[in-house]
């Protein structure tokens, strides 16, 4: 499949909902995540990232106006030992709970299927989990394949060996003509570069301008462990980027241990 700038990978779709790239810098020891979220309605706009110690999470910018809370909040990036979970929906707790308990990736989002709203919204999830200065990452969609009989199709995507300089996008909605419709393919593989502030910008200015509503991006250095993260919010008091670095407070096991 051909590799699309950020440019041309947010371009194929006007409406991309709501959307992750994950995969390795240029550099070949920076790995990349970003997610972002897009809303048409009222409801779907009322949303904000804000920063936790494991992560980040949705929250109603208006708490008056908030719909259905188990559709709009929820934990979309989570840090637990050596992984970092990136989903758009409250499956981000069941994948924890299941690697807490022995289980996979693959057997907790085997227990899921696409949200129960009217648009029978996929469910995209990610996983990059970390030795040392080497990183692998996974990707799923869950979605409808059947409108008459509602069937869920659970697919899978591993890069067991990311390369550098390219990541891999995967989005909740597609187009056809006027018609909303789930993701179709597999994730599109996209050109995906530094610092993080010409990533989250390039990001942020390609969205559609009325429909972006949040956007968070994090690079880890595969070297030294250290974080950095970028927020931005389309909706808050205070429009600035928000900047953090810090050291990753778990010790990653070596590679060197898994081979």
């Amino acid at each position: 499949m051909k590799t699309l700038s950020i440019n041309e990978a947010l371009s194929i779709s006007p409406y991309p909902g709501r959307g992750m790239i994950i995969g390795l810098g240029e550099d070949g020891h920076t790995a990349i995540a970003a997610y972002f979220i897009m809303g048409r309605s009222a409801g779907s706009r009322n949303r904000v990232f804000e920063k936790t110690e494991t992560g980040i999470r949705t929250r109603a910018f208006d708490e008056s106006i908030l719909p259905d809370p188990s559709l709009y909040i929820y934990t979309p990036v989570l840090t637990m030992n050596n992984y970092l979970i990136v989903t758009n929906g409250d499956q981000t707790d069941t994948i924890a709970a299941h690697i807490h308990n022995n289980g996979s990736f693959e057997s907790a989002l085997r227990t899921r299927v696409y949200e129960p709203d009217s648009l029978r919204t996929p469910r995209i999830s990610g996983l990059m989990e970390f030795y040392g200065n080497y990183y692998s990452y996974k990707l799923s969609i869950l979605k409808c394949v059947d409108e008459a009989s509602e069937a869920c199709g659970r697919f899978f995507f591993e890069y067991a060996q990311p390369v550098a300089g390219i990541g891999h996008f995967l989005h909740t909605y597609g187009q056809n003509e006027d018609e909303v419709i789930s993701f179709q393919g597999e994730p599109v593989p996209i050109s995906v570069f530094g610092p993080i502030d010409n990533f989250t910008d390039n990001i942020w200015r390609v969205l559609n301008e009325d429909n972006r509503v949040s956007l968070y991006t994090r690079f880890v250095d595969l070297g030294t462990g250290e974080v950095e993260w970028r927020i931005v919010n389309k909706y808050a008091t205070n429009n600035a980027n928000h900047l953090i670095q810090q050291k990753v407070i778990n010790s990653f096991p070596s590679i060197s241990s898994n081979s």
